[in-house]
Formats: C-alpha cells, sequence, structure tokens
C-alpha cells in the first residue's frame, strides 16, 4: 500500500514538471481542450465514477490548494471541477483531517460489562424462584457479596424473554385480566369534525371492548348534558333488543357527562369508571377507533354538513362492524358474516383468436359459458 501511494505522487510529481515547462498560452489551451474531453465524458457516462482512496486524497489535496492560492468559493469551483461537485471533493478532505486528529480512547467510560456467569446465576435464580422480583435477587446476591442495580436485572431479564415475578409464578397480569374481562366492558367519548365550512361537530358514540362494536350515539353540532343524557337512554333501549351483560362503563371526565347520564346506566346495574385527568389512553379502545375513522376515512373527504356526517358514519360503522377484519380479534370482523357458499369450479380454456371463455359451473344447473 505505501509503495503504491509512492509510485502515485511520483507519477503526479512528473506531471507536475513537465506542466512547469509549457508556456501560458500552451496552457490555456490544453486546459480548454481537457475541459470540453470532461464535458463529452460527462455527458456519455450513465453510471457514477467510483475513485478510490489514494484518487480522493490526491484531488482533495489538489482542490483544497487551488481554492486558497485563487480564493474561489465553493461554486466557482465548479467550472473547474466536472466529474464530481466541489462539495464532494471538499466533504473528502474534511474526512482527512478527521482521520488526523483520531486517537484511540483508552477509557471509553460506562459500567464494565457483566460476566457470563454471573448472568447466568440471575438467570438460574429466576427460573428456580418464580416468585422472586428484581429486588429480592438483588438482596440474594447481595449476601454472596455481588453487587447487581434492579436496572440491570431487568435488562436481563428482557434479554431473555423472562417475564416479572408475579406473571411469572402464574398470577394474573393485565392483558390476561383484560382478556378475561372485556366481554364485560362499555367505553364511550366524542369525536370532533371540522366541516367545509369549519363549523365543529361532535360525534358521541359506545364500543364495547370485548366484540370491538361500534354504536353512533349521535352528531350534534351543539352538545350539552340533556342531550348526551337522552344518547344514553336510547342506547340504553336499543341494548336491551341485543342480549348484552356489561358491567363497567369507561368514560372521562367531560363537564357534558351529567348525574342523569350516569343514572341512566347505574339503574340498569353497570358502574360508571372515570378515567384520570389528561389520560387518553385510560379508553386506549375509543381512542384506537378514532384514529381507524379518521385514518381510513375522515382524513379521504371534506364534510360539507351534519346530515353528510352522519351518512359517512352510518356507513362507515357499518363496514367496521361486519365486514372490517380486526388483529385484536384474529382478523375476525365484529359482527362476523357467514362464509361465502361455493360456486362451483372454474374453466378457463383458450380458443382460435384469443377469446378466453370462463365456464362456472353453479350447483344444480348446467355450465354456462360467458365469453
Amino acid at each position: 500500500m505505501i509503495w503504491l501511494v509512492g509510485a502515485h505522487f511520483f507519477s503526479l510529481l512528473i506531471e507536475l514538471i513537465q506542466i512547469g515547462q509549457l508556456s501560458t498560452p500552451d496552457k490555456d489551451l490544453e486546459i480548454l481542450v481537457l475541459r470540453y474531453q470532461l464535458g463529452i465524458a460527462d455527458r456519455k457516462l450513465n453510471q457514477t465514477i467510483k475513485p478510490n482512496r489514494i484518487e480522493k486524497l490526491t484531488l482533495a489535496v489538489l482542490v483544497n490548494r487551488l481554492k486558497f492560492a485563487t480564493n474561489r468559493s465553493s461554486n466557482e469551483l465548479r467550472n473547474s471541477l466536472r466529474l464530481f461537485s466541489p462539495r464532494t471533493v471538499l466533504r473528502w478532505h474534511n474526512e482527512l483531517v478527521k482521520r488526523k486528529w483520531t486517537y484511540k480512547h483508552q477509557n471509553k467510560g460506562g459500567r464494565p460489562k457483566l460476566s457470563k456467569d454471573l448472568e447466568d446465576l440471575i438467570i438460574r435464580l429466576a427460573n428456580e424462584n418464580p416468585r422472586w422480583g428484581y429486588g429480592k435477587i438483588e438482596g440474594e446476591l447481595l449476601k454472596l457479596g455481588i453487587k447487581v442495580s434492579r436496572t440491570t436485572i431487568r435488562n436481563i431479564f428482557n434479554r431473555h424473554g423472562i417475564v416479572p415475578a408475579p406473571v411469572r409464578a402464574g398470577a394474573i397480569g393485565w392483558r390476561q385480566l383484560m382478556n378475561h374481562y372485556k366481554s364485560q366492558l362499555l367505553a364511550c367519548d366524542f369525536l370532533t369534525v371540522e366541516t367545509l365550512f369549519l363549523k365543529t361537530l361532535y360525534n358521541f358514540f359506545f364500543i364495547e371492548v370485548g366484540t370491538r362494536r361500534i354504536h353512533i350515539a349521535g352528531v350534534t353540532e351543539h352538545p350539552n348534558g340533556y342531550w348526551v343524557a337522552q344518547q344514553a337512554r336510547n342506547f340504553g333501549w336499543s341494548r336491551q333488543e341485543r342480549d348484552t351483560n356489561f358491567v363497567y362503563l369507561i368514560r372521562d371526565n367531560d363537564s357534558k357527562y351529567t348525574d342523569s347520564f350516569d343514572t341512566v346506566f347505574e339503574t340498569e346495574g353497570i358502574n360508571i369508571v372515570c378515567t384520570p385527568f389528561k389520560a387518553p389512553h385510560a379508553n386506549s379502545f375509543a381512542e384506537r377507533w378514532v384514529k381507524s375513522l379518521r385514518v381510513e376515512c375522515l382524513d379521504n373527504l371534506l364534510v360539507v354538513n351534519e346530515t353528510h356526517q352522519r351518512r359517512v358514519l352510518t356507513e362507515y360503522v357499518e363496514y367496521y362492524n361486519s365486514r372490517r377484519p380486526h388483529q385484536g380479534l384474529n382478523q375476525q370482523s365484529p359482527t362476523p358474516s357467514p362464509p361465502p357458499e361455493p360456486s362451483g369450479l372454474i374453466h378457463r380454456r383458450k380458443i382460435l383468436g384469443g377469446i378466453i371463455n370462463d365456464y362456472f359451473r353453479i350447483p344444480g344447473k348446467n355450465v354456462v359459458s360467458i365469453s
């Protein structure tokens, strides 16, 4: 590598001596000829030129010398650089400067890496004692004269897929709790939509957490406590037609939820659960449906008025409840539709002239051909 660099610079020195023997008109004419040839090569080449490290070094040094000798800016160097942009060549020079001042750090800082034997010991303690948490394992290690923080133990658990102590010991976790009681949960919330004429429409809806089924209670421009309570009564009457057994209703602390609203559900044996202030994740199922509605429907159209908004919501909710697959329901819709009946075999064949006839065999009927 050193001999290659030396040979390259020796040839470059010979070329510099030969150029120095030329007169000024000869240099100008040669520069003009070289520029014209580079212009032709730049137009004809369809691929990017990739110089090696030695060529980058030479070109970066020469361009940097030319820049300081002529006091040209980066834009003025474009007349001299045809194959590469001035910014690219100057970036190569900056990389050379960085390599000059690069030195190896003796101390990188940070905590030393945990030994493999100690990590295996922590995993063994977790597997053999499923009721031991981070603090318990930390205390047991202190008895052996080993000091390990709880954060380190937690990181080891995460790397090896070990769940925390209550779930590891067989106790029920939040995910199992929600999956077990989700059929008894009901949630409600408001959704605001801006119309074409900048009027705000309030959409009130209910969602069944277990089945993800959506019920649009109403759409209005001026909601109040009386209107919300009336929508709750209408939902209660429609719910009696379906065989549902909800125990809890999740709502936020909006002032539109009056005592009359809570009374409607409490008389039916449904307990009201209020989410904490400024905590939308506490009503995550309702918030996730709002996002789905906006991304799949409302962000792609302009709502004209309240009637238009009510029609849009009705059509989308019908699609959402009956035909939209859900990841949380194993790609099933909230209201599963019956599987389609098989219509028989489909036979295709090509005949003269490139015309394709499709034959559909319908059960109980003869073969029908459609061309």
